[in-house]
């Protein structure tokens, strides 16, 4: 009779202060921001929240980062605001070099400073060689040239700032 009464108190104090399975149980994370990398160019994906079980494992997020053992030399690089024809040239050989002792399979992201504004892209849209794998200890010169319409903006000038290899998936 008293397990009775214990049972039937337990099941009474359920019902009027609530009980709560595991199943029903969920806690908000938080999902850093973050920066993805392509040839294109970038994307930023902004900070957000989701509400989800309480049993999840939440794993972190591995930001991109640059190849290491990596160098650069630029053995050409040109800008010519107005070429006579409406447009503006761009063109520059870099050689890329894989310090590594194994093959590399990438591409490499190019920072410019185009008039006090940074840009930053794989540049495979007019590029004739993309050095999409470099050999062990080797090199492999990247070259672009493309000519662009005054139309969609004068640009006064180009210059490097800065090249990265980043690693495909």
């Amino acid at each position: 009779m008293e397990k009775i009464i214990k049972l039937f108190l337990i099941l009474l104090s359920c019902f009027t202060l609530g009980c709560s399975s595991a199943e029903d149980c969920t806690k908000t994370i938080t999902i850093p921001s973050q920066t993805i990398i392509t040839p294109s160019g970038s994307s930023f994906i902004p900070e957000s929240a989701a509400v989800v079980p309480c049993d999840y494992v939440v794993t972190p997020i591995q930001e991109q980062v640059p190849l290491e053992n990596f160098s650069y030399e630029v053995l050409n690089f040109e800008f010519t605001p107005d070429t006579g024809n409406n447009t503006n040239r761009l063109k520059f050989d870099i050689q890329l070099n894989n310090l590594n002792n194994f093959t590399i399979n990438g591409f490499a992201y190019i920072t410019l400073n185009v008039d006090g504004t940074l840009s930053s892209s794989g540049f495979l849209n007019g590029a004739t060689s993309s050095c999409g794998q470099i050999g062990p200890n080797s090199s492999c010169v990247f070259s672009y040239e493309k000519e662009a319409s005054l139309n969609l903006g004068l640009v006064q000038s180009i210059q490097l700032v800065d090249v990265n290899y980043y690693l495909s998936n």
